[in-house]
């Protein structure tokens, strides 16, 4: 196949992101420096963001069998730049203090930013086995840098066994899938309901394999377990990385592989049905297993995998509107990405990497309005966007939802999405509460005096204003994905 100028204008910013992951491992090879090197992986991303508008003007068009660029790859490739440009900004302000090698973690995240990309464009079961295993690799190394802390060893190496179980879950679905078709790129894996019933299992089969790695890596119940333990072992910018960027792409591959036409045993009942149940479990257990939490980031880990199963409402709705399950499930990954940035990193200010843990406890942040009023704020604003109270990106996000449950006629799933919500809305108080609580004495854990004057701070403060802003005009957001995913191949 011949590659043209076309090709390589819409490969651009997949070009730039593997750039910068070669040139920052040069540099780190030849000098280490304590900013340079971060800055040129944050330069990098920068460029990368902005060649989407010259990838946008030749959209869609296919670079080789592999990939597909066009509106929702763009959509999608954005979000991961973005998402990684903000956990590398908190990676810096946290790592500093690290007595050990620093540089490579930013060479870690940059390299499974670019599987997470590789991701969102594949059409072929083979690109996406790759890019997955680009992102897992890295996550590996990511969740267990910071080895001296507690919990640090035992995270990185509970996600990497069950990870390698769940890409083995989805590697022998591929093999039935190429068995059956021989092929695996998306459009030729045409499920017609052949006349031979035992076809129809093996087909049936090897969907729900495939289907094991995508609820392992979004979550979803009962493929949940390692969430918490993992968000309380990895450093506070990796649980950000690993709460956004690493799901993000997942969910964009799920979004494109059900949006497939010729897919039709991906929207028959077992799957349907298993989906459903997944959601269903995923809202009621994320919600009930957090209320007796005391580490806020385990907190956050079960509040994800609530979120997410509020998110599969608009999965499912490709039964019958594809078209606005795109912007439903686009609307509350960006809006629910944003919330989770803000509320790692208020954790990532508060903490210390040459500390025995990161700031995590509860007991930690009691107080924390009387002596960090500003960052009480934005942790409080974080705080109410994930319960989705109104005037905040999360109510929003959870509007939508709603809306296409009722669109739908997901009934069961919206009352499930409702009394999760309720049942949320303790836990995040609870939280906010402790945050005015009088404090007994001086806190272990506290953040810098002025924390909103450098990159990391202001860039908390960034994505609080983004989490109030689409509360109140989410049309500009809306506008966003109007004209990016009409740009579908």
């Amino acid at each position: 196949m011949e590659i043209t100028g076309q090709m390589i204008q819409a490969f651009l910013p997949i070009l730039l992101v593997a750039a910068t992951v070669v040139l920052l491992m040069l540099f780190i090879a030849v000098k280490r420096h304590p900013w340079f090197n971060p800055a040129l992986g944050v330069l990098g991303l920068n460029i990368a963001f902005v060649s989407l508008y010259w990838t946008y003007k030749v959209v869609p068009i296919a670079v080789t069998p592999l990939f597909l660029i066009d509106g929702t790859s763009i959509f999608f490739m954005g979000l991961t730049l973005f998402t990684t440009l903000a956990c590398l900004t908190l990676t810096h302000a946290y790592i500093e203090r690290f007595q050990k090698n620093r540089e490579e973690i930013y060479l870690l995240m940059i390299t499974a930013a670019l599987g997470g990309m590789i991701m969102v464009c594949s059409i072929h079961l083979v690109s996406l086995f790759i890019g997955l295993e680009t992102l897992s690799l890295s996550l590996y190394g990511l969740i267990g840098y910071t080895y001296t802390k507690k919990y640090s060893l035992e995270a990185a190496v509970k996600y990497m066994v069950l990870s390698a179980a769940s890409s083995g879950f989805m590697l022998f679905g591929m093999a039935l899938l190429y068995a059956q078709f021989g092929d695996l790129s998306f459009t030729s894996l045409r499920f017609t309901g052949m006349p031979d019933q035992n076809a129809i299992y093996l087909d049936v089969a090897a969907t729900l394999l495939v289907m094991v790695g995508f609820a392992f890596k979004l979550s979803l119940v009962p493929f949940h377990m390692w969430t918490p333990d993992v968000y309380e072992g990895a450093p506070a910018p990796v649980g950000a990385f690993l709460a956004t960027t690493s799901k993000v792409v997942v969910m964009a591959v799920l979004l494109r592989l059900l949006a497939t036409p010729t897919m039709q045993v991906m929207r028959s009942g077992p799957l349907v049905l298993s989906l459903t149940v997944m959601a269903a479990a995923s809202m009621l257990a994320g919600n009930l297993l957090a209320l007796k939490q005391s580490n806020i980031k385990r907190m956050l880990g079960y509040s994800s995998i609530a979120h997410f199963g509020y998110m599969m409402i608009g999965v499912l709705m490709f039964i019958r509107q594809p078209m606005q399950a795109f912007y439903i499930v686009g609307m509350y990954l960006t809006v629910y990405s944003v919330t989770a940035i803000g509320s790692f990193g208020v954790i990532a200010l508060m903490s210390r990497s040459d500390e025995i843990r990161d700031a995590d406890s509860l007991q930690d942040y009691r107080g924390l309005f009387w002596r960090r009023p500003l960052l009480t704020s934005v942790f409080t604003v974080t705080l109410l966007s994930l319960a989705g109270v109104p005037f905040t990106a999360g109510f929003i996000g959870k509007f939508y939802v709603s809306l296409g449950a009722i669109m739908s006629q997901q009934f069961y799933l919206l009352i499930f999405l409702l009394l999760g919500s309720a049942i949320g809305v303790y836990f995040y108080l609870r939280t906010m509460v402790t945050l005015f609580l009088v404090t007994p004495g001086m806190r272990s854990f506290d953040a810098d005096m002025h924390w909103g004057e450098h990159a990391g701070g202001l860039m908390v403060l960034g994505v609080a204003f983004l989490v109030l802003a689409f509360g109140v005009y989410p049309h500009a957001l809306m506008w966003l994905m109007q004209h990016t995913f009409s740009a579908r191949g």
